[in-house]
């Protein structure tokens, strides 16, 4: 087998795309779906995007009952290739394989309440099965892999077999990620085995490459998932107008006309990719990627290696290839957008288009920007032109636009060089402590395990991004950031957090970091009980690791911060400071539990913990356990 708005005007792309009409034509030659897909990408990658889908859907499901589905699946395929016209043939791809799983027998059994989405119509039925999807469930058991000789032989006695387990094994792991890059990734550990299987240390190499594919892998999946929420959480729209200014950054020797061409086609695959129809997303990302291949001058320099590499990888090479370097001769933007007296006839009478065309020219010129950063530009200019071509002298309203659209710019590099210059400084642990109080004074209710998860991913982003280059830190940190703020907002949307974290998860997409990093202490917040619990220090607290003593830290402070969130920072300091000093001292001694109890904490307790005028808390020295 080979395994082969944000903006708020709205993009109309009104000429088709020649390739999307051509698609248009061809899937009007076809009555069935499923046959035209079948014979598009042929049956070997027919069956492997099927046992993928299928993974994605019932997780629990084994390997042997998932090929009994997939060959339904094939045999109506190969049915409905020799005849079109058969009654089940004109059922859409996602329909036929939300029949097969709701055949499947005790299906309630293994997956509860998923088998009442089989009462729902499509396209309700597929939204109720994506619900249902686990990331990285528990009930699939880490990957062990074979002994290193038993691992190389059975690859090399039957390497469909084999390779067809991994894939299954990926797919039910990771069930948002796009069939594309699961065939990718069994293409590069395919690579592995065969450069590995010649080494005297087959475990060693192996253990290597593997720790890249994962790492690859959980990469890859965060941005598909990104991309989706965008595309769910704002629209065609805004996701469209978010490609636009990465695309015409990626390839700004491109022509609009052609990067306008690749947006809508781009929205259809990520659209099918999200919505779990992987056989289309499979052939339609492979289709466009063929037809940039075909115009990779027009694309970009950098991509012609991706195009002679076999489809399977293609597709991923060129989703990772960097930006084209920009041309020499691009004109400045200000006599068009800024110093010409007409700008407003323009505006007026092709606002879409115009707007388009002012995103596509600015973000190509400027790589160094993140596309969120772009969009506020745009939304900026689009409000000024708005408000000026409405005076009697438009031309001398909007003559300092380019100092309005400057203020974008330096909140966002500010908030990179005072973040990036935090983290050099003081380094990571003095990092993380800062945003921890930063963003539990924003969102106390917050469990404080997930204000520690936040607070690490986004130390994370600060010492990935700030050790780059000038020009390439400001799109990695926004960038990334905007992923980190994405998944406190779909944590928002099934647990409410406060009415400020929902107004900047939904408000705009574009001004979402701007609004969290502006966001102040949440005013409505009733902090909870005093717990003395949180003060039960022991030796543990002596004996345990550094790393670990320090999370220790962390959460105490998140702790006491939620209970006193508008305490300042040299009340934070002096209760940071006065921990410290209290741990040195106590375990130094030899009745370490006695020391903690008696001795004095910044925090502490006296009639049944009230509040001291001078909003600290106290207590009379302790003769129990802890504190």
């Amino acid at each position: 087998m080979k395994w082969v708005t944000l903006i708020s005007f709205i993009f109309l792309f009104s000429s088709a795309t020649s390739r999307n009409l051509q698609r248009v034509a061809r899937d009007a030659d076809h009555k069935s779906e499923i046959a035209h897909r079948y014979n598009d990408l042929k049956e070997e990658t027919f069956k492997a995007v099927a046992m993928i889908t299928f993974a994605q859907y019932l997780q629990r499901c084994s390997y042997d009952g998932l090929s009994k589905l997939v060959k339904d699946v094939v045999d109506l395929a190969q049915k409905c290739v020799a005849n079109e016209e058969a009654p089940e043939c004109s059922k859409s791809l996602p329909s036929i394989f939300l029949d097969e799983i709701c055949q499947v027998e005790k299906l309630r059994d293994s997956y509860g309440a998923m088998a009442d989405c089989c009462a729902k119509t499509d396209p309700e039925r597929n939204e109720c099965f994506l619900s249902f999807k686990i990331p990285q469930p528990d009930f699939v058991q880490p990957y062990q892999r074979p002994a290193s000789d038993v691992i190389c032989k059975e690859y090399e006695d039957n390497r469909v077999s084999f390779l067809g387990h991994f894939i299954y094994s990926v797919a039910r792991r990771n069930p948002f990620l796009y069939a594309p890059t699961i065939l990718g990734v069994a293409a590069d550990y395919e690579h592995a085995l065969q450069s590995c299987c010649k080494e005297s240390d087959v475990g060693a190499c192996l253990d290597g490459k593997e720790t890249t594919i994962r790492e690859k892998v959980k990469k890859i999946s965060v941005k598909q998932q990104y991309s989706c929420g965008i595309l769910k959480k704002f629209g065609e729209r805004i996701f469209q107008a978010d490609k636009l200014a990465f695309l015409s950054q990626k390839y700004p020797k491109a022509s609009f006309t052609e990067i306008s061409k690749l947006i809508h086609d781009v929205k259809d695959v990520y659209k099918e990719c999200c919505e779990g129809d992987m056989v289309e997303c499979m052939d339609d990302r492979a289709e466009l990627v063929n037809y940039m291949c075909s115009k990779h001058e027009t694309f970009s320099s950098k991509i012609k290696d991706c195009c002679e590499k076999p489809i399977v990888e293609r597709s991923q090479c060129i989703m990772e290839a960097e930006f084209d370097d920009k041309p020499e001769d691009l004109p400045s933007l200000v006599e068009k957008y800024i110093q010409d007296k007409e700008v407003c006839k323009s505006f007026e009478a092709g606002h879409d288009a115009f707007m388009s065309e002012f995103v596509y020219e600015y973000s190509r010129r400027h790589p160094e920007f993140s596309t969120q950063l772009i969009l506020r530009i745009a939304k900026g200019y689009e409000t000024l032109l708005e408000k000026c071509c409405k005076t009697d002298n438009p031309a001398d309203c909007y003559a300092n636009a380019q100092d309005q659209l400057n203020e974008h710019i330096k909140e966002t590099q500010d908030v990179v060089k005072t973040n990036c210059d935090l983290l050099t400084t003081h380094g990571e642990a003095d990092f993380l402590k800062a945003l921890l109080i930063r963003y539990t004074k924003k969102m106390p209710q917050v469990s404080t395990e997930t204000l520690l998860e936040i607070g690490k991913k986004m130390t994370g982003v600060g010492t990935k991004c700030c050790k780059l280059p000038e020009d390439k830190r400001l799109p990695c940190s926004e960038g990334y950031l905007s992923m980190v703020i994405q998944d406190m907002c779909r944590r928002q949307e099934t647990s409410p957090i406060n009415d400020n974290v929902s107004h900047c998860c939904s408000d705009s997409y574009a001004y979402r970091r701007p609004c969290f990093s502006a966001m102040g202490v949440d005013t409505k917040y009733v902090p909870p009980p005093f717990n003395p619990d949180m003060f039960n220090f022991d030796e543990k607290l002596c004996s345990a690791p550094a790393e670990e003593r320090a999370i220790g830290q962390m959460k105490l402070l998140v702790n006491l911060i939620k209970r006193k969130p508008q305490m300042t920072e040299e009340q934070i300091k002096t209760i940071a400071d006065g921990f410290t000093a209290m741990v040195d001292k106590c375990c130094k001694q030899s009745d370490i539990e006695t020391c903690f109890g008696e001795e004095v904490f910044p925090i502490s307790f006296k009639n049944k913990k009230k509040h001291t005028g001078n909003g600290e808390l106290s207590r009379k020295p302790a003769t129990r356990k802890g504190v």
